[in-house]
């Protein structure tokens, strides 16, 4: 399977970040905790120039914890300040307020020397769709002004936001790049839901999730799925396959004679793991690939 998705908005939204970087003073960038490295544009670097960025690794109550620990020294490696936060359930808007003062202390410093007011500062908030920045804008802004959804592509201009007296968000559409050449990105994307389900194949992303879990994460499946028997080697794909039918028979999907509908079965594993419901799981480690050189 060959993903690829560029809409024109998202064209647009590049150029729109190139004009406006002489506006802002830093970089927010929003990255989904359970896949860090795939939900990371690389092309955001060169976008972004050397503007003073900070990480936020949202989503992480659905990661797992000693894998986010992992990424965040690994960014540390990089020069880049990650935070784990939660936009839904947590209360994040301290924390990235403090960050961010720490990343301009010097602008901001410098300003109070010459006796002035230090003014809000200005960042530009980047990240793909579905990775939770409309959550988070409203969050940070204490009111509804971004558009929510559990769909990618729900934002489509942009927009500045105030967030109290201290910070202006300037809000863009989700970024993704015209085409994946690692496909095993394109899968982790999709098996977190940051790729609409229009454009791919539901039985392949849940093949590809399901070789993960059982590889990483037997006893979860094991607990979450009732199943007594895990396949030993992931790359077995009828092994795989059987296991999904399995799950398939467990959740209701059923087709007449009583055959397993893999699809419908594709989409509850799916649902499942996106809603958390195996627990905390994260979809790729530091040792998986290096990060772009920033």
């Amino acid at each position: 399977m060959t993903i690829q998705w560029f809409p024109g908005h998202m064209t647009r939204a590049r150029r729109q970040i190139q004009e406006k970087l002489k506006l802002i003073d830093m970089a927010i960038e929003l990255l989904d905790a359970r896949v860090p490295l795939s939900s990371r544009n690389p092309m955001i670097d060169e976008v972004l120039q050397n503007k003073p960025r900070l990480v936020l690794l949202n989503k992480h109550d659905l990661a797992d914890p000693e894998v986010t620990r992992r990424w965040i020294e690994f960014f540390a490696e990089q020069g880049l300040k990650a935070i784990p936060i939660d936009s839904v359930g947590g209360n994040p808007v301290k924390e990235i307020m403090q960050r961010s003062k720490e990343l301009l202390s010097e602008k901001i410093q410098a300003q109070l020397r010459k006796g002035m007011n230090p003014r809000a500062i200005r960042a530009l908030i980047v990240g793909i769709p579905n990775v939770g920045k409309s959550t988070l804008i409203n969050r940070m802004a204490g009111r509804k002004i971004a558009a929510t959804g559990d769909k990618p592509g729900v934002t489509k201009g942009q927009q500045w936001i105030k967030v109290g007296t201290e910070m202006e968000l300037l809000d863009t559409p989700g970024i993704l790049w015209p085409k994946f050449e690692d496909q095993s990105v394109g899968l982790r994307l999709a098996a977190t839901g940051a790729i609409k389900e229009e454009i791919l194949q539901v039985e392949e992303v849940a093949l590809f999730a399901m070789r993960y879990l059982t590889e990483h994460y037997a006893q979860s499946v094991k607990e979450r799925f009732g199943v007594d028997e895990i396949p030993q080697d992931p790359a077995d794909t009828d092994a795989i396959v059987a296991l999904m039918e399995a799950v398939g028979r467990k959740r209701g999907a059923l087709m007449s004679g009583g055959r397993v509908d893999l699809e419908k079965a594709s989409l509850a594993i799916l649902r499942e793991l996106r809603a958390g419901k195996l627990g905390r799981i994260s979809l790729e480690t530091p040792d998986d690939a290096a990060l772009p050189d920033q």
